[in-house]
């Protein structure tokens, strides 16, 4: 009876010791993959960011650009802005007739920030287009809180209308489309005829040139 119930202890034990090392081993396992992943991936990060195409010149959104739409998009700079004749300073400067117009100096009564105000220069094409894409870029400093437009179809729609708004300068053309290169020249005849002359070389030389022996 003894030797039943230590056999039967001796089970049990071997059965507990077996259980208790896949549970650890499980457990290690777990934590291990925990380690590896390292949470989970947000959404919005560099893959879709990337928009894969090459970034183009003003000019070329200009010569598209639509001034109606670039006043539905200026309801956006609303709160702080008016582009109208005689229109009072807000939050931000009267826009009337900006285009042309020394940076940061062109609102009469408006205190502009001392870096926007010392950038130097008129608000040209390219300019305004890199501050509508990001004020704090163009000028660190600036006290604009906008943090600025990301299309440049929007950039480019919102500046023929500013544009429009007293300014009136002529659109810039677009750019022309870079031709594709042409291939070097002298670089397909020669190799041919190189190749033939040689051919003819071999086809003329004589089949034995060993001169007949004397009898």
């Amino acid at each position: 009876m003894d030797d039943r119930k230590n056999t039967t202890a001796g089970w049990v034990l071997f059965a507990g010791i077996i259980a208790l090392g896949g549970w650890i081993v499980s457990g290690e396992a777990y934590h291990a993959g925990e380690v590896e992943q390292g949470g989970y991936a947000l959404p919005g990060g560099e893959e879709s960011g990337a928009s894969g195409e090459a970034a183009k010149p003003v000019e070329f959104y200009l010569a598209s650009a639509d001034p109606v739409k670039g006043e539905a998009v200026f309801k956006k700079c609303a709160a702080c802005h008016v582009a109208a004749a005689g229109g009072a300073n807000g939050i931000g400067p009267n826009l009337w007739a900006v285009m042309g117009a020394p940076i940061g100096k062109h609102a009469a009564g408006f205190a502009y920030s001392e870096v926007l105000a010392g950038k130097g220069g008129n608000w040209d094409w390219k300019s305004m287009d890199a501050w509508l894409a990001s004020p704090r870029a163009f000028a660190p400093g600036t006290k604009m809180t906008f943090a600025g437009l990301g299309s440049p179809e929007d950039r480019a729609n919102v500046i023929v209308y500013l544009n429009k708004q007293g300014s009136n300068l002529p659109i810039p053309a677009a750019p022309a489309e870079a031709a594709p290169a042409a291939p070097a020249e002298g670089n397909t005849a020669a190799p041919a005829e190189g190749n033939a002359v040689a051919a003819e070389g071999n086809a003329a030389a004589p089949a034995n040139t060993a001169a007949p022996k004397p009898e």
